[in-house]
């Protein structure tokens, strides 16, 4: 799970300071504040990490099968400063039994505005180790410390310092050339395929989600994740059903607690066929009807529903904006979705949201004691003197929020209280 992240000097945040993730983890805010901006960052250290191109620092455009474009990196450098640094923390890169100097790890990467990296580095109580450029002679040095003992020096070699052919690999990896310089190389390789390990396991889900189809063709492939925008929901619903025969059950029954429909089935169009069509009843008497003839909130949240059980456990999944096209009744009851993925499949989920109604039964939850307080991270995100802030909303127990920012919502107390003065007005007028 990730733990911790920073950026300075990332888009529209000069200096973010330390952001706490939580298994459920929230960014709120105004229009064009920096919420998306924090997703960007993972979905970038991500797309960097399963990038095919070894000499690229940082992989910021999404070419043909990646996930965020966000242009050059002169494009996301804030204020074109001289470099961008981002950080961020994980408590276990393996699934495997590992040595503890490789749980807790803090990963912090600083690249130049020249698209050059300047260091990366992995640490935590134990271990520090990466690499960092000399300027004045344009090569890198290789660092590596277990518990206060440099085990470089270890091996008697007085100058630890590569070629100049011999650079970093992508933003967060060793050369080959590096391995060398210790006696267990294997060390090096534990990093990188915990760096590349933790973000394996996200999966992300885009705000804009696919118009639902009349008919889907399966050919009995299993697909990743539902897709960026949700394209493969289905195809994962019917892939699903091998392994785990009653997710259909609980996305139809997730659907009807919402107030969405009656039921929900996968049809298939004739034996040994691969053509299904999506079938629903919105009322016990209605006539069961395709999927393209309902609302169209419900292929927008149905996406979301089967990304949180169908993704591997201990996955994090990033949601922008999960609450789109959805009433508000439905809204709120996707923080009940969240809460139940959470702490059955030991996910995490971190979403950036519009949605009050949402937050409200975060709340409510918390006070009921259905999550802890200490399982979340609710962040309100602001635009200060032509950079983003952000404000940790102050949680109790009992779901209270002390430090309730202006205007977080709108002026709904505002509204209220000109139409009850407006209606005064006009009785009165009226005599």
């Amino acid at each position: 799970m990730l733990t911790n992240m920073r950026l300075q000097n990332f888009k529209s945040w000069k200096d973010s300071g330390d952001i706490r993730l939580a298994p459920l983890t929230g960014f709120f805010g105004t229009n064009s504040s920096g919420k998306t901006s924090l997703l960007q960052m993972l979905l970038l250290l991500k797309q960097t990490a399963e990038s095919s191109d070894r000499s690229l620092v940082l992989r910021t455009s999404r070419e043909k099968d990646g996930i965020v474009d966000l242009g050059t990196l002169q494009d996301i450098i804030h204020n074109n400063a001289d470099f961008l640094e981002l950080s961020v923390s994980y408590d276990r890169a393996f699934s495997l039994s590992t040595p503890s100097h490789y749980e807790n790890m803090i990963f912090t990467t600083n690249v130049e505005k020249n698209a050059r990296l300047a260091f990366f580095s992995y640490t935590n109580a134990s271990l520090r180790a990466g690499m960092s450029l000399t300027p004045s002679d344009d090569r890198y040095n290789v660092f590596f410390d277990v518990d206060g003992v440099d085990q470089i020096t270890k091996k008697r070699i007085l100058n630890p310092q590569l070629s100049r052919d011999s650079r970093p690999v992508k933003c967060y990896n060793f050369p080959f050339a590096a391995y060398s310089l210790i006696d267990d190389h294997d060390n090096f390789v534990k990093l990188a395929f915990g760096f590349e390990n933790t973000f394996s396991q996200i999966y992300y889900l885009g705000p804009l989600r696919e118009y639902p189809q009349r008919v889907y063709a399966w050919g009995q492939e299993r697909p990743n994740d539902v897709g960026q925008r949700g394209e493969f929901a289905i195809h994962a619903l019917l892939a699903a059903s091998k392994a785990q025969p009653d997710m259909e059950t609980w996305v139809a029954s997730w659907l009807k607690k919402m107030g969405l429909i009656h039921s929900f089935r996968l049809h298939l169009l004739a034996e040994g066929a691969t053509q299904y069509k999506v079938r629903i009843k919105r009322q016990a008497e209605s006539k069961e009807v395709l999927i393209t003839d309902m609302g169209f909130g419900i292929s927008q949240i149905l996406p979301v529903l089967v990304l949180c059980y169908y993704c591997p456990e201990g996955s994090t999944l990033i949601l922008e904006q999960p609450e789109i096209h959805l009433h508000p009744s439905v809204q709120a009851s996707l923080a009940d979705v969240f809460i139940d993925a959470i702490q059955k499949r030991g996910i995490q989920i971190i979403l950036e949201s519009h949605s009050e109604h949402l937050l409200r039964r975060l709340q409510r939850r918390i006070a009921e004691a259905k999550i802890d307080v200490g399982n979340t991270s609710l962040n309100f995100c602001r635009m200060e003197n032509e950079a983003s802030t952000i404000e940790p909303l102050a949680l109790d127990s009992t779901g209270n929020i002390s430090n309730w920012p202006k205007d977080f919502f709108g002026d709904l107390r505002g509204d209220l209280i000109a139409v009850a003065e407006q209606t005064l007005r006009r009785e009165m007028e009226q005599g």
